[in-house]
């Protein structure tokens, strides 16, 4: 039904009509409907800011994962070795898979100072008792006697603390280690000098007493006796 001219609606409709109501509530619906999708939007928006960070750190993480376990692997790889080289080493039996492994690994065992020898406690403990002195020829014809230090002299903490002058010195007197006898009288020659009182020579003494069984099974000592492993003639350079 068509209304009559002149009553159309101008303008704002008089408060309290049913019509300006009705626009009002839909108005207001309108905005709620808004603000709904702009928080949806604001919603979406986070959450794909969220996904490509958690990409991006994931990229960032699978490196430096990757590196973990890869250190993880090189050091389960490194103790494993030495485990079983040290097992080989040690083991006081002769078999050719034992031989061949000591010979593969001996420069590294060397070089490191792991290396070991049960000669004190089996098959056979050791037969004597040994150590290394120095003769010490001074430039005025004095001369004077200096020593490793010997367990049997120390106190259990200085024992702790030159133990490896112990083993040292056990492997100086073989005849294979007489590349190490050079330096080691330059080393006592500079450990011994004074600009006063240069040491001209060092003479190494190898001391042994054998241990001999007897009848009962004790042991008795036997008188100690010596020899010259090495002599040699201090050089002016040698002492700088």
């Amino acid at each position: 039904m068509r209304m009559p001219v002149g009553m159309e609606p101008r303008g704002i409709l008089p408060r309290g009509s049913g019509l300006q109501s009705f626009f009002s509530r839909a108005r207001e619906q309108h905005s709620a409907i808004d603000l709904c999708f702009n928080c949806a939007g604001n919603q979406m928006a986070r959450l794909k800011r969220r996904l490509a960070q958690n990409r991006d750190a994931k990229i960032e993480r699978e490196p430096v994962s990757y590196l973990k376990r890869g250190k993880r692997v090189l050091i389960n790889l490194f103790i494993g070795f030495h485990i079983v080289a040290i097992a080989c080493w040690c083991v006081p039996l002769d078999l050719p898979l034992l031989s061949s492994c000591k010979e593969l690994i001996r420069p590294y065992f060397l070089w490191s100072g792991l290396f070991q020898s049960w000669d004190t406690f089996a098959p056979t403990p050791w037969g004597l008792n040994s150590y290394v002195e120095a003769t010490l020829i001074y430039k005025d014809g004095s001369q004077k006697t200096w020593a490793f230090p010997r367990m049997e002299q120390l106190s259990p903490g200085e024992r702790y603390i030159e133990e490896r002058y112990r083993k040292f010195a056990e492997i100086l007197q073989n005849d294979g280690s007489d590349a190490l006898w050079p330096d080691v009288a330059r080393r006592i020659a500079r450990l011994n000098s004074t600009p006063l009182e240069p040491v001209k020579a060092v003479v190494l003494i190898q001391k042994w007493s054998l241990i001999v069984p007897r009848a009962d099974g004790s042991y008795r000592p036997e008188p100690w006796e010596q020899h010259v492993l090495f002599g040699y003639g201090v050089r002016p350079g040698d002492l700088q």
